[in-house]
């Protein structure tokens, strides 16, 4: 019997997921709150649904949607005043849904920012106290998913994403004081989609996973080469000191038995390289 996937925020990451789905057959689900989205959803083969989960209220077109095997829920915290408190109000809407349809499996995507800025090597376990309001917020999040009793839930700590042809010097344009020796963590969408998959398939759930590019080249080499191969300026890199973080996925990469695709972000620069030149 072919399993459904329903992924709540069905974006960037997770319309490429689903394709990925697809093509192993499962069925998928994907929810979004523009109609652009949901005819670009109806398009690739995913069930396109809408729900827009607001602090008190959950606003949707079928309830359908929460009728799934597991549920991916990509849902970033907004930037906006009072995310801490308003982001696990969201997050207990959905939960409502997970308790009264009795979803079993949860995949939670998350990010480093969980985790402090401590000038360290960091493990699961190493959150410490975030700086950002979205980082305090999500591991409010984090919690409450995992101890809900009767789903088993897995939570992604993905770094900043990259791929394709989207060029990441673009983030830093017009910044003036960016700290050079300070290290990235990034991941490939590709080792994203890759990841979650296997999770999926291979039942592993009840974990919290650091999951970044085992590679961290400094701020000034990754974003210099950049922002020469995208012809944008390059920004202002200061030798200022910076409490900075290197997240570890060792946790994951031993679990799943996980080669990436793309092990230093360097990697991606060469294929962007490339992508930049054919055009």
């Amino acid at each position: 019997m072919r399993k459904t996937v329903s992924i709540l925020g069905c974006g960037w990451l997770g319309t490429a997921l689903g394709k990925k789905l697809l093509a192993k057959r499962f069925i998928v689900k994907g929810s979004t709150i523009t109609a652009e989205k949901i005819n670009e959803l109806e398009i690739t083969g995913i069930q396109p649904f809408y729900v827009k989960v607001g602090p008190d209220s959950m606003d949707m077109d079928y309830a359908a949607f929460f009728n799934t095997d597991v549920l991916l829920i990509a849902l970033p915290p907004q930037r906006i005043e009072n995310i801490e408190e308003i982001f696990p109000k969201q997050i207990n809407q959905v939960i409502q849904f997970i308790e009264k349809l009795k979803i079993r499996k949860v995949i939670f995507i998350s990010s480093t920012s969980v985790v402090e800025k401590c000038k360290i090597k960091v493990s699961e376990g190493d959150e410490g106290n975030p700086g950002k309001p979205a980082g305090r917020a999500l591991l409010k999040a984090e919690k409450m998913l995992m101890d809900l009793k009767e789903t088993k839930t897995t939570v992604l700590r993905f770094g900043g994403l990259i791929g394709y042809n989207r060029n990441p010097a673009r983030f830093l344009l017009g910044k003036t004081d960016v700290s050079a020796n300070t290290p990235v963590n990034l991941i490939h969408r590709d080792d994203c989609v890759k990841i979650i998959t296997e999770i999926i398939e291979k039942d592993i759930w009840g974990e919290i996973f650091n999951a970044c590019s085992p590679g961290h080249p400094t701020k000034k080499d990754f974003y210099t080469r950049a922002a020469k191969i995208g012809d944008l300026p390059k920004p202002g890199f200061i030798d200022k000191y910076e409490n900075y973080k290197i997240v570890n996925s060792d946790k994951m990469i031993k679990k799943l038995d996980y080669t990436f695709q793309y092990p230093n972000p360097m990697d991606y620069l060469k294929e962007l390289e490339e992508w930049a030149y054919r055009i």
